[in-house]
């Protein structure tokens, strides 16, 4: 089970307290307590490991360490170990609760896999009273507390980063050209059935996304639509499929192109080709009636079939294009 939407508490470490102590040499006078370590800082680093929030479906409390406390004989606290949260290339952190005084409310993005960003960070640690020492307090008994650490509810979701996404209705062949085109094994199967998950297959250079099948009134949250959704909108072109099986096939384009307007209007405005799936399971007279009547709403609509190896050439030369252009830009 892929976990791409978990809400998780945050807490930085606190820094240690400071220390009263004296001297302990003979001949030696005066104030000797070391300072406390400061608190460890939260980190997320971006990864390839689209599972990699799997770890929070369980564990939804995250702690960076405490400082040490400072001392005697000058001897401060150790920091406490940053802590470093591993989350998918795509995952968008929002502050849903801030507890501490400390402008997070902009929601970050970890786009590049190493990329590493702060989000809390570890509470200073208190002075000894080595520090608090002056000509006329030879001996203090003052010393510091540590600060706390930030600490705040975050939601962690994943938005897929792909070069090409599969959108379309359930059933539509999605996860089968994905299987045909990577070495992806995605679940297929000769029904109304959906994937549960978005799947990715790599055709050399490009990240191709199947993304679960979408279904009407997916944009209000029907089914599992916002979910899956927003994979969408980091794909950086459609890929539409419709089935030659389906009744109405200009009502199957429609319906998903309404959701996407839906959901974002940007969504909607980004390059798409159309593909007639499964055409090998009509006669050549019904086919060429069907994509009439798609054409006249989506002019670049190709039938294919992945039993069919000319209609594949075509839909790897589409994708040769786009990868040209990727090199190029």
């Amino acid at each position: 089970m892929l976990i791409d939407d978990v809400t998780i508490k945050v807490f930085a470490g606190n820094g240690g307290r400071g220390a009263v102590d004296f001297n302990k040499n003979m001949m030696s006078l005066g104030p000797a307590g070391g300072s406390g370590g400061g608190g460890g800082n939260v980190y997320i680093e971006g990864v390839s490991d689209l599972s990699a929030l799997n770890q929070f479906r369980y564990k939804k409390d995250v702690k960076a360490q405490d400082g040490e406390r400072g001392r005697d004989q000058f001897r401060d606290g150790a920091d406490g170990p940053d802590l470093i949260l591993k989350v998918p290339v795509g995952t968008v952190i929002k502050i849903v609760s801030l507890d501490k005084a400390r402008d997070l409310a902009s929601a970050r993005e970890v786009l590049k896999i190493g990329e590493k960003i702060l989000i809390a960070k570890g509470g200073q640690g208190g002075k000894g009273n080595f520090l608090f020492r002056s000509p006329r307090n030879t001996s203090p008994q003052r010393f510091q507390k540590g600060l706390p650490g930030e600490y705040f509810t975050a939601r962690l979701e994943l938005k897929l980063i792909a070069d090409v996404g599969l959108i379309g209705l359930p059933n539509a062949g999605k996860s089968s050209l994905l299987n045909e085109l990577t070495r992806s094994q995605s679940k297929v199967a000769n029904y109304p059935f959906t994937t549960l998950e978005p799947n990715l297959g790599v055709y050399f250079d490009l990240v191709l996304a199947d993304i679960p099948g979408l279904i009407e009134g997916a944009s209000a949250g029907r089914g599992l639509g916002i979910k899956f959704l927003r994979h969408v909108e980091r794909t950086q072109i459609l890929f539409h499929l419709i089935s030659a099986e389906s009744e109405n096939t200009v009502k199957d384009y429609k319906i998903i192109k309404k959701e996407l307007a839906k959901y974002s209007k940007e969504l909607a405005k980004k390059s798409e080709y159309v593909f007639l799936s499964k055409s090998d399971m009509l006669q050549p007279k019904e086919l060429k009636k069907k994509i009439s009547a798609i054409k006249k709403i989506a002019k670049n609509a190709t039938p294919i079939s992945i039993y069919d190896w000319d209609s594949l050439e075509k839909v790897k030369k589409i994708l040769q294009k786009i990868q040209s252009k990727k090199l190029a830009g």
